[in-house]
């Protein structure tokens, strides 16, 4: 009988057979558990990472993955530091002020390579630029990217943060702050918290972008530990070659990303919304330098320019500046 398997070659399912485990589960169980935590509450950036675990492209690679909200990006900045997940997406200047100040870490790919941030409020407040804001008062969510960029966006364009008003609580609060008064304006993102206003109330939102006044920077984007990466560099190539296949499938059917997400997780939002929220930050994907490349390629300049605006407005030490490649690295990408 043996015989007979082998020549017909069945022996896999044999070796199978005899440690009681079918030829599936040989051969295709995922060899690696790997957490990636995410800046935030479930929104649209986040559903191509969804649709890439459900069309097995992680499992492709060998990797079982596990998605993990977050809480704010230096608050997932600080797990990755501490190996309690292995991949956080987050916003990399985040993660750049953090590695200024020798926090063992990197960027292995930059999604978002210009910025969603800003600061919005109801369009019939007639709030359209930052000298406007002078007076009013913020809701911010202390430790997330925005607040960690807002006293870079307020030096930028000559705001003593004496002349703003802050309020503090984490998303929802900020909406609810926003739509009862108690705050004018709130920092979100373009396509996360203006579209979320918008939908709640019936009103217009008008969101005055980081982007646009003064302060154009990378944000979201892998990070790692480096002295995990060190040791686990086959794996981070796996990972990257999954999302990159991810990334590209979402831009292709956004539709298909965001249906991904809510099958997984339905308390994530809207499906209408978050399909414009998410073509939205599909528009965030490319620069100039980078465009027609595959995604998370962030070309160095753009780094560079990252840098310099953290160096000139007081996130990092200029003695502590460095490099780009300091900070972002290409080499775990797929090379086509």
């Amino acid at each position: 009988m043996i015989r007979n398997l082998l020549k017909t070659g069945l022996s896999v399912a044999l070796s199978a057979m005899l440690i009681g485990a079918s030829p599936a589960q040989a051969q295709d169980k995922p060899k690696d558990d790997v957490t990636l935590m995410l800046n935030w509450y479930l929104y649209s950036e986040h559903a191509p990472f969804f649709l890439g675990k459900k069309l097995g492209y992680y499992a492709d690679e060998g990797i079982n993955l596990d998605i993990q909200e977050g809480r704010g990006s230096a608050v997932t900045a600080q797990a990755v530091a501490a190996k309690s997940v292995n991949f956080g997406y987050i916003d990399v200047t985040t993660m750049m002020k953090a590695a200024a100040k020798g926090a063992p870490l990197i960027s292995t790919g930059v999604l978002f390579q210009v910025s969603p941030m800003s600061v919005m409020a109801f369009e019939d407040k007639d709030i359209r630029t930052p000298q406007q804001i002078i007076g009013k008062t913020v809701a911010i969510t202390p430790g997330d990217s925005m607040s960690q960029m807002w006293p870079i966006f307020l030096k930028a364009n000559h705001i003593d943060p004496s002349q703003i008003k802050t309020v503090s609580g984490d998303a929802q609060t900020k909406l609810n702050a926003v739509m009862t008064g108690r705050a004018d304006m709130l920092l979100g993102y373009v396509m996360d918290q203006a579209i979320k206003l918008q939908d709640a109330t019936g009103r217009k939102v008008y969101p005055i972008r980081f982007a646009d006044s003064g302060v154009n920077q990378i944000s979201s984007g892998i990070i790692v530990n480096k002295d995990w990466l060190a040791e686990h560099q086959d794996l981070a190539r796996r990972f990257m070659r999954a999302s990159t296949r991810a990334v590209e499938a979402a831009v292709k059917d956004p539709e298909a990303a965001v249906n991904a997400m809510l099958e997984a997780k339905p308390k994530a939002g809207v499906n209408e919304t978050l399909l414009i929220g998410l073509k939205r930050s599909i528009e965030l994907y490319h620069t100039k330098e980078t465009q027609g490349q595959p995604p998370f390629r962030v070309a160095t300049d753009n780094v560079d320019k990252s840098l310099d605006l953290l160096v000139e407005y007081g996130g990092i030490d200029a003695a502590h500046r460095g490099k780009a490649s300091d900070y972002v690295t290409l080499d775990y990408l797929p090379k086509n």
